[in-house]
């Protein structure tokens, strides 16, 4: 049975369990989307931390959202995701892949394994490349039958697209490549009014991160970022939502970075 709308607009959010993909899920529903929150691990019996517990906070504040369990490195699981979100929500108005992960182990790219580049292209690259094939056909179709107004698709991707970090070049590349998969879409999309754009996070606080922190906290302060701090999940958000509320259409495929000033090159 899917669940009732009350004329709101719905949103995917690709690794929403946590970190910034759970920053974008809450602030969305502030904005009034409901939320299919997608992660690869999701226990209903947890609503302290997870999947469960974004949704739980999403519906304290009063909007819809469900959970959706995934593996977006799957060509199955995703199509399976597209159908149950579809089958719940009976459409998607905007894609947020966001999902992604860091290697296992840093190590350097002399002595780095096929297995480690393999997974991450798999899930960081491959997963949202298709996953948004599947969800774009889906959304021309929709516009076509006059189910959404306008569609939106946004790539989260990193300062690591540009910044080299030998110890985990199979992130970089896997960043880098998702960064042209935001043109390309972008540019391909573009005839059916679907805009899409790149957010290029910096040095954001998340668990990902958690386990070089000591490593950022010395260089922030000792001056790598104009804006001396971590960012936050919710820096990463709020962009999503100006992008979500169609303040930035026509800046279509475009990146915009949020990484405290990082960019800026300085003498």
């Amino acid at each position: 049975m899917k669940v009732s709308l009350e004329g709101k607009r719905v949103a995917l959010v690709t690794g929403a369990g946590q970190g910034i993909g759970r920053g974008i899920a809450v602030r969305l529903a502030q904005e009034g989307y409901s939320l299919a929150v997608n992660d690869i691990i999701a226990d209903a019996g947890n609503v302290q931390s997870g999947a469960y517990e974004v949704k739980a906070t999403i519906e304290r504040g009063g909007s819809v959202a469900e959970v959706f369990c995934a593996d977006i490195a799957s060509a199955k699981a995703r199509e399976t995701l597209v159908d149950e979100v579809f089958s719940r929500f009976g459409k998607i108005d905007l894609l947020v892949n966001n999902a992604g992960v860091a290697p296992k182990e840093r190590r350097d790219i002399l002595n780095a394994s096929e297995e480690s580049f393999e997974r991450l292209i798999s899930i960081n690259l491959q997963g949202p490349y298709f996953l948004t094939q599947l969800v774009a056909n889906r959304m021309i179709q929709w516009k076509d039958e006059g189910k959404i107004e306008t569609a939106r698709i946004v790539f989260i991707t990193s300062i690591s697209a540009y910044t080299s970090s030998t110890a985990r070049g199979e992130y970089c590349i896997s960043k880098a490549a998702l960064s042209m998969a935001a043109k390309l879409y972008a540019d391909r999309l573009a005839e059916y009014g679907i805009p899409v754009i790149e957010i290029r996070p910096g040095i954001i606080e998340t668990p990902m991160t958690s386990v070089v922190k000591d490593k950022y906290d010395k260089m922030i302060s000792d001056g790598l970022l104009p804006i001396k701090r971590w960012g936050k999940p919710d820096d990463i958000a709020r962009v999503v939502s100006a992008f979500a509320r169609g303040d930035l259409d026509y800046s279509t495929g475009e990146c915009i970075e949020v990484g405290g000033g990082f960019g800026i090159r300085r003498l």
